[in-house]
């Protein structure tokens, strides 16, 4: 799995995809997932997705509240990225997974990225979770429980806490940090970007060559990592053992911490805010 890559913000995107999928060629897994905020729906992103799409037979898509940013819709997003829907589930060798849309418009809102599921998407998700019988893994860009969870991440919750017996994790993209959270029975992996950690324009500074910023003039509210970040997941659908496999990088120039960049209060820096993917074993609850 590969989070937040952020290929149109990165000068080297196509680098940090192609070390993704030359891990992932030496592991063989069963499926391969992007969670979002990957790469426009434009020509010149051609390349990177049928690269993307060739790796394995099981490539899969989430939508990302930046794959619209420059004028692009989610149509069009869905519609390049050869995605089944906004949401949808996928039975991947007896493995259940139920990919969520976190993009939806909450009723109050009133300007910014939206964060929220609609009540069309939790009548699908609350009759998939009906028929399915499980295992099931939980996949959406935004997260559901954690930092910067949705607006209506206590109602979605719950809908997956009436089914947690049948839920191995709940996992997501868009913080660009490395954090579990357990809540109700379930566990939520933040998964980290394998391109950077986020510090806008207030904290804006140069970590590469003069040239490389003024043709991707975003890096510069960054802190990049060194290195792509990405993991693997290994489930044993009978068992309750999830485990997860790391990979470690090093900031490009300064830290967050290092340029001013406050802390949420859940965070801490070095920990979740970090060039890192820990590698972890997690239990989750069978009840």
């Amino acid at each position: 799995m590969i989070a937040d890559l952020h290929h149109d913000v990165m000068h080297d995107g196509d680098r940090r995809l192609e070390s993704f999928l030359q891990a992932m060629k030496n592991e063989n897994p069963d499926a391969v997932i992007q969670l979002g905020d990957f790469a426009y729906p434009n020509k010149k992103n051609n390349e990177i997705l049928e690269n993307f799409q060739n790796s394995n037979p099981n490539a899969f898509h989430v939508l990302g509240n930046h794959d619209v940013d420059g004028g692009h819709s989610f149509d069009e997003v869905v519609k390049f990225w050869g995605m089944k829907g906004r949401y949808y589930s996928q039975d991947i060798n007896g493995l259940k997974l139920i990919v969520l849309d976190g993009n939806e418009k909450s009723p109050d809102h009133t300007k910014g990225y939206p964060s929220y599921m609609g009540e069309a998407q939790l009548v699908w998700l609350k009759n998939e979770l009906e028929k399915l019988e499980g295992p099931i893994i939980i996949v959406s860009h935004q997260p559901i429980a954690g930092p910067w969870s949705i607006d209506n991440a206590k109602e979605v919750q719950e809908i997956l806490q009436v089914h947690r017996g049948k839920i191995i994790l709940a996992l997501n993209g868009h913080t660009h940090i490395d954090h579990v959270f357990r809540k109700g029975g379930i566990i939520y992996f933040h998964i980290n970007s394998a391109s950077y950690q986020w510090v806008g324009g207030k904290h804006r500074h140069k970590s590469y060559a003069k040239d490389i910023h003024a043709k991707y003039p975003y890096i510069e509210y960054t802190c990049p990592y060194k290195d792509s970040l990405f993991t693997t997941l290994t489930l044993d659908p009978s068992s309750s053992r999830i485990n997860i496999k790391g990979r470690s990088s090093e900031w490009v120039g300064p830290s967050p911490a290092q340029v001013g960049k406050e802390m949420h209060e859940e965070l801490t820096d070095g920990e979740e805010v970090c060039p890192r993917i820990r590698s972890r074993r997690l239990i989750r609850s069978k009840k």
